[in-house]
């Protein structure tokens, strides 16, 4: 069976580098909205980490399924979520995407093939196997991909879906976007290796390391990936080596980072490598590149101002989709 690829194009880029700037146009529009007190509760920014999702989601079919975490909305993006409607799922409006109920840590959108993030750290592994296994049954080709950060590789669930989805040789890709902290725990202080990748080898899973920053090398790997699931060669764990730009939450202002780590990894921003990339294809100027980073503030702008007027649910809303 091949399980070749294809690799991935100037113009492919280009899509991925807008996705990644609508993402971080995005969280930086959240973060004026939380501090302007428009927002209830707490929300976790995924700043720098775009490139896992967006590599990821563009390897992915429309059908395939996705779960991720509290830290998700990069995740939601890229899989097609509508702006405003995410907005307003933010600000509790009733035309959010799950009518204001859900909020930050909950968007989900099963047409997306967005089947939940999860507040709970490890809660989306077991589900994501759940998925994988019932397009296994059905033999529909679908494949179930779980996004993940380094410190639910200590969590119970973690392991009992790792070991499952191998033994049942279920079509799931793990990723990990290790972003070097748990919380506010650094991971050398908390787990006894650097790579987690080498956790799969318990589960006689293949795994690899991939630079979590480089939107080209998460396609590749997760085109990979994805392939060999759908030819029913099994899972795949893909540690993404990335960092997240601001603190665990919006509370939380990361000052427990040594300065010259975090001017390290910013140097190495998504955005600045997928721009120096398409720089040496000389296909596209920075002019070129700066027209499209006005293009999406401006969508990101209006989509805001839209959410913002956006009605409130009815009380009775509160009653709705609900067991009991």
């Amino acid at each position: 069976m091949s399980t070749e690829v294809e690799a991935a194009t100037t113009p492919d880029l280009v899509a991925m580098y807008r996705d990644m700037v609508r993402i971080r146009a995005f969280e930086e529009m959240v973060q004026q909205l939380f501090m302007q007190s428009l927002m209830s509760g707490t929300t976790h920014l995924a700043q720098g980490q775009e490139a896992v999702a967006v590599g990821a989601a563009r390897a992915m079919r429309p059908d395939d399924y996705s779960t991720y975490t509290y830290r998700g909305h990069h995740h939601a993006l890229a899989r097609g979520l509508e702006l405003e409607a995410a907005f307003a799922e933010l600000l509790g409006r009733a035309t959010g995407v799950n009518r204001g109920k859900g909020g930050s840590m909950h968007l989900t959108q099963s047409d997306l093939g967005l089947y939940g993030s999860f507040a709970i750290v490890g809660a989306g592994l077991p589900v994501a196997v759940g998925l994988g296994r019932a397009a296994q049954l059905r033999r529909d080709g679908r494949v179930s991909l779980s996004f993940f950060g380094d410190g639910a590789t200590n969590i119970g669930a973690f392991h009992e879906a790792m070991n499952l989805a191998s033994v049942w040789k279920a079509p799931v890709i793990f990723v990990c976007e290790n972003n070097l902290y748990g919380e506010y725990s650094a991971l050398r202080s908390t787990t006894p290796v650097e790579d987690l990748a080498i956790r799969a080898s318990s589960y006689a899973m293949r795994a690899q390391i991939v630079d979590g920053n480089d939107v080209i090398a998460v396609f590749d790997a997760a085109s990979a990936a994805i392939a060999r699931a759908r030819e029913g060669e099994g899972p795949t764990f893909l540690e993404c080596k990335t960092y997240r730009h601001r603190g665990h939450s919006r509370s939380d202002p990361a000052k427990y980072r040594p300065a010259e780590e975090v001017q390290a990894w910013m140097a190495r921003d998504p955005l600045i490598i997928a721009r120096d990339k398409l720089a040496e294809s000389e296909a596209h100027t920075d002019a070129d590149l700066d027209r499209i980073d006005a293009e999406i503030g401006a969508d990101i702008d209006a989509a805001a101002e839209r959410a913002k007027s956006a009605p409130w649910p009815d009380l009775r809303e509160v009653i709705t989709n609900v067991y009991a």
